[in-house]
């Protein structure tokens, strides 16, 4: 095996609880009441309190970077958001290498949950010199 090109990683599956959507609300100083207050979130237009941008792409970050080994670097996350995170609900996020090269790994990812696409996007990191193959997995 040899993650190059195509090389699809493990999907991760993260439960998405209250506790989740509100600890990653705090954690990044996201205080906006949607991220914590079912009631005002409702009056919103939204069914429940949903996760914030920034818990998710920790999410992805964590999610590439436990593959490739503490040693690997972000260099790169873009990201763009669609179906809502609620509570109760599943995301699944999954990874493809688009590309290998110079020490740099880049993985497409893409994070689904009951509604839809939550979460599409790339992910570029660096990889050290001593990494299996030169930058491959082997």
């Amino acid at each position: 095996m040899a993650v190059l090109p195509g090389y699809e990683l493990p999907s991760l599956t993260v439960p998405v609880t209250r506790t989740l959507i509100v600890a990653g609300a705090i954690a990044s100083r996201d205080y906006q009441d949607v991220h914590h207050d079912p009631e005002l979130a409702r009056q919103k237009g939204a069914p429940d309190i949903f996760m914030n941008i920034l818990t998710t792409n920790g999410l992805v970050g964590r999610y590439v970077t436990d593959f490739f080994g503490e040693r690997a670097r972000l260099r790169k996350v873009a990201i763009r958001l669609g179906a809502p995170n609620y509570p109760g609900d599943t995301m699944v996020l999954r990874g493809t290498v688009v590309s290998v090269a110079d020490g740099e790994v880049t993985v497409r990812v893409t994070g689904v949950n009951g509604v839809g696409a939550h979460v599409t996007g790339t992910v570029t990191m660096s990889v050290p010199e001593d990494f299996p193959a030169g930058g491959v997995i082997v």
